[in-house]
């Protein structure tokens, strides 16, 4: 005669199924929860060496150690992925702060700074760098940045950009803003061609393409960005930046952050990480100029401030000014 089983016995699968269920919805605010009783943390991000933290942290188990999986989310334009942090399809976005995010969040648009990025070194070889036509040069039309008055400078995503802040800081002290000169729209692997042909005066692009323009004979380095300016960084949406997997994940990224300081930053360990992570080669990233990172990769209030201010002086801002408070959280 079968074994009866008692009622609570009985319920027991069914109790333990329902408390896996629960379970799996507890992810803390936007990030999904996982199996193991973590969050799963969704990060868009256009693979950079600008955000070595990240693949750093994620390659040495430092979110795992904080209980959190993130599932990177590769997109063409960081700055189209914000949206998708304000309305929580994703919970964080690292990216380059474009003239966008500020006149949306004038607007409302519900994302906050959370973390700083890479910044320029301020010296040669500097992984960003103003390259001039070689033409121009030689032919002495061009002998200092002050001569790009009135000419056309090649910027990935315009001069709403990232870049364009980039290239604001980088002609500052030759007395030049944004308005002095005609920026363009070129992806940075059709700089070279644009100055090959004359179709640009000048470009912005990142290493390792300075170096390949260089050894080429297409261009010299005018100008590069001040040390420390900074136009990139880790963007919340405002629900996920309230929840704990939040603290998590930044803490997470400061580890990875200190693991490039000094001589991390060019620790072979660490540049096959960001060769599998980019898409580079690694015998280019040995050569590549290297960015900074601040150890606690805090959002640069100051830059922020510049940046804003380099914006509105182009007109490229239509809402109110906004304050620390309102970009960072």
């Amino acid at each position: 005669m079968p074994r009866t089983l008692s009622p609570v016995r009985s319920a027991l699968p069914v109790l333990l199924a329902v408390l896996a269920l629960l379970a799996a919805g507890c992810g803390s605010g936007g990030a999904d929860g996982d199996a193991a009783g973590g969050s799963t943390v969704r990060v868009a991000h256009v693979p950079s060496t600008l955000f070595a933290p990240l693949y750093i942290a994620e390659a040495k188990g430092y979110f795992k150690e904080q209980g959190l999986r993130v599932r990177l989310e590769t997109v063409k334009n960081g700055q189209d992925a914000v949206p998708l942090a304000a309305s929580g399809k994703v919970d964080a976005v690292v990216a380059g702060f474009s003239a966008g995010l500020f006149n949306g969040v004038a607007k409302g648009l519900k994302v906050r700074v959370a973390a700083s990025m890479g910044a320029a070194t301020g010296a040669g070889p500097s992984p960003s760098a103003l390259e001039v036509s070689q033409r121009l040069l030689d032919s002495g039309e061009v002998r200092t940045a002050a001569d790009l008055r009135g000419r056309r400078i090649a910027v990935s995503g315009g001069v709403g950009a990232a870049g364009g802040y980039q290239l604001a800081a980088a002609l500052r002290e030759s007395g030049l803003t944004l308005k002095d000169v005609t920026v363009v729209d070129v992806a940075f692997t059709d700089m070279r061609t644009a100055l090959s042909t004359g179709s640009v005066a000048a470009a912005l692009p990142p290493a390792p393409l300075t170096t390949a323009m260089e050894e080429a004979g297409v261009s010299t380095p005018l100008a590069v960005p001040p040390r420390g300016t900074v136009a990139t960084g880790v963007l919340f949406g405002t629900r996920f930046a309230a929840t704990p997997a939040a603290a998590k994940f930044l803490r997470a990224l400061r580890k990875g952050a200190a693991d490039l300081q000094g001589t991390g930053r060019t620790a072979e360990a660490n540049l096959r990480i960001l060769a599998r992570a980019t898409g580079q080669r690694l015998g280019v990233l040995r050569h590549t100029p290297s960015y900074e990172w601040d150890p606690q990769l805090l959002p640069d209030v100051r830059q922020l401030m510049r940046q804003q201010a380099a914006y509105q002086d182009a007109g490229l801002l239509d809402g109110r000014a906004l304050t620390a408070r309102d970009l960072v959280g």
